[in-house]
């Protein structure tokens, strides 16, 4: 990839930051995209989720980028097939899940998910780990409250806590020797999740996802270009806790555009 290639990657709001923060050694043009008016994903309709990445996929290829990253499992699970269909002649499209849930298979034969409303109810998870084997228990569970947490940092909070460990309980009581961290926010919580659990229990999708499409980006120096649909200077202020932004957060209002 040339360097002055335009990526776009895109989430909700802050949990998208942590697959953009291991591609940007790898180096390349990036545009970040958080959706922060219509966070969070996890409670929308189908029909919502393909229009809202409809809308950013659109305002991505009006940039004039040449691929684009969903760093949202929602957006994966519930649009990426529909808009692939519209939009693959024009952009490349990664979707998260689609991407690493073959070699998420091979981690263990009783996977659970934490993961949103959406992405749970789709099943999408369960569906692409099973077809590269069958025999394998997977136990998907919603964690709603997790993105609202992560993006209003209410880590602290006792009710915040208990709620994490009552999940993650649910699931290990299930049995599951891995559990999959389904929504790019809910790596954030690990500090809290490997209270009860070991480290090594919980799958990241987004270094999977990084290290399996960072060969085809150029190994050089990086620009980042960050966009939000509301609130940019909060949008600053919660992701400082992850990664520091230097650059200026745009505010884009109307990210419609026909392409």
């Amino acid at each position: 990839m040339k360097n002055d290639e335009l990526t776009g990657v895109f989430d909700s709001g802050i949990g998208g930051l942590s697959i953009l923060k291991e591609l940007i050694p790898c180096g390349g043009h990036y545009l970040y995209f958080g959706d922060t008016k219509n966070l969070p994903y996890g409670n929308k309709t189908k029909e919502e989720i393909i229009n809202f990445t409809r809308d950013i996929i659109k305002f991505f290829i009006n940039k004039g980028a040449k691929k684009v990253i969903m760093a949202c499992n929602t957006s994966s699970a519930l649009a990426y097939e529909t808009l692939n269909l519209e939009f693959g002649h024009k952009i490349k499209i990664y979707p998260l899940i689609q991407t690493v849930a073959p070699y998420i298979a091979k981690e263990s034969d009783v996977i659970g998910v934490m993961a949103t409303e959406g992405t749970v109810k789709s099943q999408t998870y369960t569906k692409e780990i099973k077809k590269v084997n069958s025999d394998i228990k997977v136990y998907e569970l919603a964690c709603p409250d997790f993105v609202k947490i992560v993006e209003n940092g209410l880590y602290n909070e006792k009710e915040s806590v208990d709620y994490i460990k009552e999940h993650l309980d649910i699931l290990l009581n299930k049995g599951c020797k891995k559990i999959v961290l389904g929504c790019t926010h809910y790596p954030y919580l690990l500090p809290i999740l490997t209270k009860w659990a070991d480290e090594k229990t919980f799958i990241n999708p987004a270094l999977y996802m990084t290290n399996l499409v960072k060969n085809n980006f150029y190994n050089g120096s990086s620009k980042v270009e960050f966009f939000v649909s509301s609130s940019p200077e909060k949008f600053r202020k919660n992701a400082s806790l992850f990664m520091e932004i230097k650059e200026g957060v745009e505010l884009v209002e109307n990210k419609i555009c026909k392409v």
